[in-house]
């Protein structure tokens, strides 16, 4: 009987000590020919990509097992695989590029960078008064692995972190407050950053209503799943500057060149590039390194996905 096969976007190689007895194939099925292989594939780690197209490969897959994705959310693979086979998620993949790239945009948006970035272009020396992350409270929405590395990466800047997750809790930096506390917790926020996973219960959480609790003048800063944000809800609310926003993600996504979100005031926008750095591949070698050692093993693998998370 043929060692098991795990099909990978990487080499190998990259693994740095994969577990002896598997056999290993480099495949992209989204951009490249599926092999013949496909239906002995049992281990599948898809390609980095957002879209349901790296799950259409599955149902050629007879002897699929495990399905291990390299992003933190499983959205787009989530009820596509057949009954039986283990999702497992990213989780720690990303933590790192993430956080980076939330610290990065509210202290961009916080302190005018885009401005500045335009009055250079105009060779003008503007300057102004703008609001600092000290002394701020920021609510962090999706409080998991993401979201505990955000925590870190603020706590030197004097900030007051507010903890929210879907059901409350203790946690080693303090308590966790539940979804249904948000309408009593949105008032008193100058940050919020979402970083939930895109579910049914999240999908559209942020509404007009959400929007029209956050205090005036408040700083959304979306790092989850352009969904979870009611899009033209936002437009509203920034035409009418009663928030600001920024954005790693969007809905829909890519957004249309003639999309109204381009125009809005107060808005920042980058293109769904959160973990898109050089931190993710060595993490990522890591997780599927492990869970191979793992599975070969005959052991219970971690991040696996069940119920709404």
């Amino acid at each position: 009987m043929p060692d098991p096969l795990v099909w990978l976007p990487f080499d190998p190689a990259d693994l740095g000590d994969p577990p002896a007895g598997l056999r290993y194939e480099v495949v992209d099925p989204v951009d490249g020919a599926v092999p013949d292989s496909v239906g002995d594939v049992r281990f599948y780690v898809p390609p980095y990509r957002l879209g349901p197209e790296v799950a259409a490969v599955v149902d050629d897959m007879a002897s699929l097992e495990v399905v291990q994705t390299l992003t933190a959310g499983v959205d787009n693979l989530r009820g596509r695989l057949p009954e039986g086979v283990t999702l497992c998620s990213g989780r720690g993949i990303h933590d790192a590029s993430t956080a980076e790239l939330a610290l990065t945009l509210v202290l961009a948006s916080l302190r005018g960078i885009p401005d500045f970035v335009r009055a250079q272009q105009r060779h003008a020396w503007a300057g102004g008064w703008r609001p600092s992350l000290a002394d701020s409270r920021v609510l962090i929405v999706g409080y998991g692995a993401i979201g505990r590395a955000i925590e870190a990466r603020l706590t030197p800047f004097e900030v007051e972190v507010v903890r929210v997750a879907r059901s409350a809790r203790d946690s080693e930096s303090g308590p966790v407050h539940g979804f249904d506390e948000l309408p009593a917790l949105l008032p008193d926020a100058d940050v919020v950053v979402l970083v939930v996973p895109l579910t049914d219960e999240t999908r559209g959480l942020v509404d007009r209503d959400f929007l029209a609790r956050m205090k005036h003048g408040a700083l959304l800063a979306n790092l989850a799943r352009g969904p979870v944000v009611v899009t033209d809800d936002l437009v509203a609310a920034l035409q009418a500057r009663r928030v600001t926003a920024v954005l790693d993600v969007a809905d829909p996504e890519p957004l249309p060149a003639d999309h109204p979100l381009w125009d809005a005031p107060g808005l920042l926008v980058t293109p769904h590039v959160g973990g898109m750095t050089s931190a993710m591949w060595p993490r990522a070698h890591r997780l599927v390194r492990h869970q191979l050692h793992r599975w070969a093993a005959g052991e219970v693998l971690h991040n696996r996905m069940a119920g709404a998370y």
